[in-house]
This record gives C-alpha cells, sequence and structure tokens, in this order.
C-alpha cells in the first residue's frame, strides 16, 4: 500500500496541529492577556478565582490569596538522590 506525498504531509499536518492542542489545553495561561505562562514563573491567584501572570499582577487591585511556579513537564517525574552514608 502505497500513500502519495500530499497524503502523508496531510497526515502530518494533522497530527501536530492534535498534539499543540493537547498541548495548549494542558497549559496554564494567565487570565488577563492569555499568554502561555514559563516554566520557572510565578502565577498569582485571586479571591475571584482569576490568574495573573507577573505582568498583569500590577492590574489587580487586590493582593493575591497565593502564588506558585510554574513547574515543567519533568516535575515529579525525576530522582534526587541523596548521600545516606554515615558522616
Amino acid at each position: 500500500m502505497h500513500t502519495s506525498l500530499p497524503d502523508k504531509a496531510d497526515l502530518e499536518l494533522a497530527l501536530l496541529r492534535r498534539s499543540l492542542h493537547g498541548l495548549s489545553a494542558a497549559s496554564e495561561r494567565c487570565g488577563h492577556c492569555q499568554r502561555t505562562l514559563l516554566v520557572g514563573e510565578r502565577v498569582y491567584l485571586y479571591e475571584s478565582g482569576a490568574a495573573r501572570c507577573e505582568l498583569c499582577r500590577a492590574r489587580e487591585r487586590s493582593a493575591p490569596l497565593d502564588s506558585h511556579t510554574i513547574h515543567g513537564p519533568e516535575f515529579g517525574h525525576t530522582l534526587r538522590i541523596r548521600d545516606q552514608r554515615a558522616a
């Protein structure tokens, strides 16, 4: 079974679009500018449920209730080796 070049290109584009859509749906975004937050950036959470990035934080009048750092996809899947030998 042979497929032509345009069929392969269409399949590759469809797979790429599907994977990008899945990644963008899983990533956290700023509630004001809709920018995808970067790994290591702090996101601030407000009482209204809004999430704001560092850049949009100044636009909020109230103080944030909580904040956390954006982690990469490897977070929680890595090992930390600890030296447990007697000193």
